[in-house]
C-alpha cells in the first residue's frame, strides 16, 4: 500500500497529534480485531456500539489510532490522533487522498444491479489497469470512505458502488470522492421507509448528476429517462426494449448463463456468452460494456472481462441438491427483485417449484400491499409451494392458492424444505438481508456448475 504520513493526516483531518507520529501510515480499520501493524484504529462511534471502548484491543496489534476521546494508557510508540469527529476524519482521509490520485472515478448507483455492475466494469478495466473497487457491501458513508483511503496507490481507475437509504446520500459520497463518469442502473421500490416515494429513490440517485461529466443509463428505465431530461451533460444509453446506444439482441439463455450480440454504437457488434444468470444480468453487461467504451476499452476487452466474471456470492447461485435446481439469491430482496428471481426460477424449472421466501423489509407503509403483489405472481406462474419465513411474509401467505407453511425463522425453513425436498424440484431462496435466509443452506456445500450473481 502506498504510505500516508501522520502530517498529511493532520492536513486532511485538522486533527492533533497526542503522542508518536514518526511513523508512516500502511492503512486504516475499524475493527480492533482486524487492525494490521501498520494500521490506525478509527474509533467509530454508533448507535450501538462506540469504537473508543475497543482502544486498547487495537493499540496491541496496530500502529495506533484516531480518536474523539483521549485513551487513558496509550501505550509505548503508539500514534495517537485527537479529532472531533472520527467519522469525519475518515471522510476527511479518503477525500484527501482521492484528491491525491488525479485518476477516472466511476461512480455506481441505482436500486438494483450495483454490485454485479460494479463487479463487471472492474473485471473489464483490470485485464490491463490497476483497479480500485469498493469490496462487499462497503457502498456507504463508512465503507467507502474507507475502501478509498486504503487504496494501494497504484491504481489507474477507482468502480465505487454507491448506496442509499434517504435522500442526500449519493450527494455525501460524491462529496468525498468526485466521480467523473456515472452508471445508474434503475430505480425501484426499495428504502421506501426512508424515501416515501419512488421518485425521491430515483432524485436521490441521480444526485449523482451534479458532479459527472457523463452518465450512462438505463434505457428501459421510463422513470431515469425521465429524471435526466435536464442533464446537460453526455448521456451515453443501454438497454434491451428500447431503443439505446449498447444494446443486446439474440439473447439465448443457456443453462447457467446467456448468450447475446452487443451492439455498439458505431464500433461494430461482438457476441458475449455470460457466466452468470438473468436478463437483468444482460442489462448490467450492457451497462458495464457502456462504461468500459466510454473508459476506452476495446469491444475484445470488453468481451474478456464480461465473460470472466463468475457471478457474486449469494446472488442468483444455481445449486443441485437431492436432486433438486437450487437457486441461492439470498444476499437482498425488494420487489423488483423478488420479480426478476421469480422468472429466473421459471425459465429453469422441470418440475415443482418451491419458493423459500423471507420478509422484504425498509419498504415501510407499502410492505403489505409489496407482500400480498408478491404472492400473487407466485399465485400465477404456479408454484406449488410456499414457505415464508417473517411477518410480513406469514400474512401475505394467507393469499396463496397452493401449499403454504410459516416458518418462524430461516432455520426453521431449511428443516421444512430438506424435508420435502426431492428430485426434479426447483427451489427459490431469497429475503432481505435482516431475514438471514442464507441458513435455509448452510453447510449445503458448494454452487454447482458456473457461479451466478444477480446484481440485486
Amino acid at each position: 500500500m502506498m504510505t500516508i504520513t501522520v502530517n498529511e493526516i493532520i492536513q486532511a483531518t485538522g486533527g492533533k497529534v497526542l503522542c508518536g507520529g514518526q511513523h508512516a501510515v500502511s492503512g486504516f480499520s475499524i475493527d480492533s480485531r482486524r487492525t494490521g501493524k501498520g494500521e490506525l484504529f478509527i474509533a467509530l462511534r454508533g448507535a450501538r456500539f462506540d469504537g473508543h471502548d475497543f482502544v486498547p484491543d487495537a493499540l496491541r496489534n496496530g500502529l495506533g489510532a484516531i480518536v474523539s476521546i483521549p485513551p487513558a494508557d496509550p501505550g509505548r510508540d503508539r500514534t495517537i490522533i485527537f479529532v472531533k469527529n472520527t467519522l469525519r476524519a475518515l471522510q476527511d482521509i479518503a477525500r484527501y487522498r482521492r484528491s491525491r490520485r488525479g485518476i477516472p472515478v466511476v461512480g455506481v448507483t441505482g436500486t438494483n444491479g450495483k454490485t454485479t455492475t460494479k463487479e463487471l466494469v472492474a473485471a473489464i478495466l483490470s485485464q490491463k489497469h490497476g483497479v480500485l473497487k469498493t469490496t462487499g457491501n462497503f457502498n456507504n458513508h463508512i465503507g467507502l470512505p474507507l475502501c478509498v483511503s486504503n487504496m494501494l496507490g497504484s491504481e489507474e481507475f477507482m468502480v465505487l458502488e454507491m448506496g442509499s437509504n434517504v435522500r442526500g446520500d449519493i450527494r455525501e459520497l460524491c462529496e468525498i470522492v468526485r466521480p467523473d463518469i456515472a452508471v445508474v442502473t434503475n430505480v425501484g421500490q426499495a428504502h421506501l421507509e426512508g424515501f416515501g416515494t419512488i421518485e425521491t429513490v430515483r432524485d436521490t440517485d441521480l444526485e449523482v448528476l451534479g458532479y459527472v461529466k457523463t452518465v450512462c443509463i438505463n434505457a428501459d428505465d421510463p422513470l431515469l429517462m425521465e429524471g435526466i431530461a435536464s442533464y446537460q451533460g453526455r448521456i451515453v444509453t443501454y438497454g434491451i426494449e428500447n431503443r439505446a446506444d449498447f444494446s443486446a439482441r439474440e439473447i439465448v439463455p443457456a443453462e447457467e448463463g446467456s448468450r447475446f450480440l452487443l451492439v455498439t454504437p458505431g464500433r461494430g457488434d461482438i457476441r458475449i456468452s455470460l457466466r452468470i444468470s438473468g436478463r437483468f444480468n444482460v442489462l448490467n453487461a450492457l451497462a458495464a460494456a457502456s462504461v468500459a467504451s466510454e473508459l476506452g476499452m476495446s469491444l475484445e476487452e470488453i468481451r474478456g472481462g464480461l465473460e470472466s466474471f463468475g457471478g457474486v456470492p449469494m446472488r442468483l447461485e444455481m445449486r443441485r441438491l437431492s436432486g433438486a435446481i437450487v437457486i441461492n439469491d439470498v444476499y437482498n430482496a425488494n420487489p423488483a427483485s423478488m420479480e426478476e428471481a421469480l422468472k429466473e426460477m421459471e425459465r429453469v424449472r422441470t418440475g415443482r417449484a418451491i419458493a423459500v421466501l423471507g420478509d422484504m423489509l425498509e419498504l415501510g407503509a407499502y410492505a403489505g400491499d409489496a407482500h400480498a403483489e408478491l404472492v400473487q405472481k407466485l399465485n400465477l406462474l404456479g408454484v406449488d409451494i410456499l414457505i415464508a419465513v417473517g411477518p410480513e411474509m406469514h400474512k401475505a401467505s394467507a393469499g396463496f392458492s397452493r401449499t403454504a407453511y410459516q416458518a418462524a425463522s430461516s432455520s426453521e425453513a431449511r428443516s421444512l424444505l430438506l424435508g420435502m425436498m426431492g428430485p426434479g424440484d426447483t427451489v427459490l431462496i431469497k429475503g432481505s438481508r435482516g431475514m438471514a435466509m442464507e441458513k435455509v443452506l448452510a453447510g449445503e456445500g458448494p454452487a454447482a456448475g458456473a457461479e451466478g450473481g444477480n446484481a440485486l
